[in-house]
């Protein structure tokens, strides 16, 4: 019961950064430790069902709690202090490079892990090239062509959930479809949400099992790219030299989001620390 209290924590705190321009829901995983069992419950949903179930139904009530209750309250503290606040979230992004370096699990440099991270660098900057407004349509619009659209909208956004340093709200400004999506979340206009979900589910069953697999199979490329992601990420969110007041409040918004990030990959550390004391007593009294 407190691991499921846990995970839908982990669930609210996810939904309520994943409407938030340039803040990726997977980095905000990573920061909170629960990113890559998130992955393995997806991908094992038909072999351990139950097992699965018991973290994802959790996690993704959670995410509902966090998008319709905390994100409202999150992007009016964006619009207050636009300025500070972008500086918070780099921090917060920032702040999670060692967690992913950690996982990438590199015991010695070698200069083709430049070329990987350059590689997730260059496929963020990529979608840069996609038409803006590509998707874009009135949210009372009802056609077959709309829903086909925003099936495959979802498919696209499916990454950016997935994938951490890939912001959905940003995938959503991409495809012009952000203000509606918003929109149709607010007045419960459900009609252009279920297109979307559908595309979103079949996207990460697809490639979940493949990013799985990657992991496991190789970590420092897999992780490296991710990393691209990341700091790429950095980029689009930077709001610009600060002015004013601001000159105060930045680099303090900037290092209490690193701290953030920090101490929750601490917190992280220490609660794997202790699984291994806790299983070696049981051996022991054995």
């Amino acid at each position: 019961m407190k691991q499921i209290l846990l995970t839908l924590k982990d669930g609210v705190i996810v939904g309520a950064s994943m409407l938030l321009p340039g803040i990726s829901g997977g980095t905000m995983a990573i920061i909170l430790g629960i990113y890559d069992t998130l992955i393995r419950s997806i991908s094992s949903l038909r072999k351990n069902l139950k097992k699965s179930l018991l973290v994802l139904i959790p996690f993704c009530i959670g995410a509902g709690l966090g998008i319709v209750l905390l994100s409202k309250w999150v992007l009016e503290a964006v619009n207050l202090f636009p300025v500070p606040m972008h500086y918070l979230f780099i921090g917060v992004i920032i702040g999670s490079i060692p967690a992913l370096y950690q996982k990438a699990n590199i015991r010695k440099f070698h200069p083709l892990y430049l070329l990987w991270a350059s590689i997730g660098v260059a496929a963020m900057v990529g979608l840069a090239f996609i038409p803006e407004g590509l998707f874009a349509f009135e949210s009372n619009e009802v056609s077959v062509g709309m829903f086909f659209l925003l099936l495959v909208a979802g498919l696209l956004v499916s990454i950016a959930l997935i994938l951490p340093g890939i912001s959905v709200s940003h995938m959503l400004l991409i495809l012009g479809i952000y203000e509606m999506i918003m929109d149709s979340i607010s007045s419960f206009h459900i009609f252009p949400l279920i297109p979307l979900a559908i595309g979103t589910i079949i996207g990460i069953l697809a490639v979940t099992h493949l990013l799985e697999k990657a992991m496991e199979r190789f970590p420092a490329p897999t992780y490296l790219m991710i990393i691209g992601f990341v700091l790429a990420s950095v980029v689009d969110l930077f709001p610009g030299i600060p002015s004013g007041i601001n000159w105060l409040y930045c680099p303090l918004f900037f290092l209490l989001g690193v701290g953030i990030s920090l101490f929750l990959l601490w917190m992280q550390k220490r609660k794997n620390t202790k699984k291994p004391k806790h299983y070696a007593k049981n051996k022991n009294k054995q």
